[in-house]
């Protein structure tokens, strides 16, 4: 597995479209053997197979995952810096980001995108990466007005997906303007209607109260990742603090809605509305 990793990382580190593309199909089919079952008998064939013929298998149950020798190998290996994958995908975004808004370039971009998503939701803990404000403006950039719809409504994801259980991750989001990043792309005339859609999703998400993160695995190190300047300077006063807010590191959805109204309108709604549909499952008591 740490040659298929190795081989797979000296493609994504690479200037070539063609090999970046190369890197992430061999990560995608890595993830694909140890993510999805096979199906042995006809009947399980037969169900699976898609409307073209091809047989699709599904995915793994999550206690078959937890027993799965081939999927704990590659789990361990992403607690450290040299293997992970999520630290390489984020410096491949890196450099695809860097070379500018162009068809093919904005293809990768989303296939990183999409492929990282995946990665944080295997390997939570990498999702630690983002609490450090280099790895989070990365994101923020991509939610740029000149980014592509397809970027765009793929960063919203990827970011919904770093911030997922993370409060302290949330709190480097708020910090580095990333509230007024959102709202300032929903409020541009310019963005897509299925861009604005993702945003109100994403608001409706940062709006729901948060608990305190449960002891988990240790973080990854991202200390030899990239060397890059933030680029937006952190500009919102976030005033005094209660002391329990400080000791746990969360927010409730009420002052998730003071925060939010700084820069959108009509907060209340959206917190009403989220209180009577609750569209995650949340109990807000």
């Amino acid at each position: 597995m740490e040659n298929l990793l190795s081989l797979s990382f000296d493609y994504l580190s690479s200037f070539d479209g063609v090999k970046i593309r190369k890197g992430l199909r061999q990560l995608e089919g890595l993830l694909a053997q140890l993510c999805l079952s096979r199906t042995t008998t006809a009947a399980e064939r037969r169900r699976s197979m898609a409307p073209n013929g091809v047989s699709k298998p599904g995915p793994k149950d999550l206690a078959s995952l937890s027993e799965d020798p081939a999927f704990l190998e590659f789990f361990k290996l992403q607690e450290g810096f040299e293997w992970n994958v999520a630290i390489r995908l984020i410096s491949c975004l890196e450099r695809l980001l860097g070379k500018g808004s162009n068809g093919q370039n904005d293809l990768l971009l989303v296939s990183t995108l999409d492929l990282l998503r995946g990665i944080l939701l295997i390997h939570p803990p990498s999702r630690a990466l983002f609490a450090r404000e280099i790895y989070m403006n990365l994101l923020l950039d991509l939610l740029d007005p000149s980014s592509c719809p397809a970027v765009q409504s793929s960063a919203v994801l990827t970011l919904v997906t770093a911030l997922l259980d993370q409060p302290n991750i949330t709190r480097c989001f708020e910090n580095l303007d990333g509230l007024l990043t959102v709202t300032s792309l929903f409020k541009n005339r310019a963005t897509s209607r299925e861009v604005k859609l993702k945003l109100v999703e994403f608001l409706y998400f940062y709006l729901m109260p948060e608990t305190p993160p449960h002891a988990g695995p240790e973080k990854v190190d991202g200390g030899g990742g990239l060397q890059r300047s933030p680029s937006k300077a952190s500009k919102l006063g976030s005033g005094s603090r209660s002391k329990s807010e400080a000791e746990e590191g969360t927010r409730t959805t009420d002052e998730k809605q003071r925060l939010l109204g700084r820069y959108l309108n009509n907060v209340e709604d959206l917190v009403e509305d989220l209180k009577e549909t609750a569209p995650f499952g949340a109990s807000f008591g």
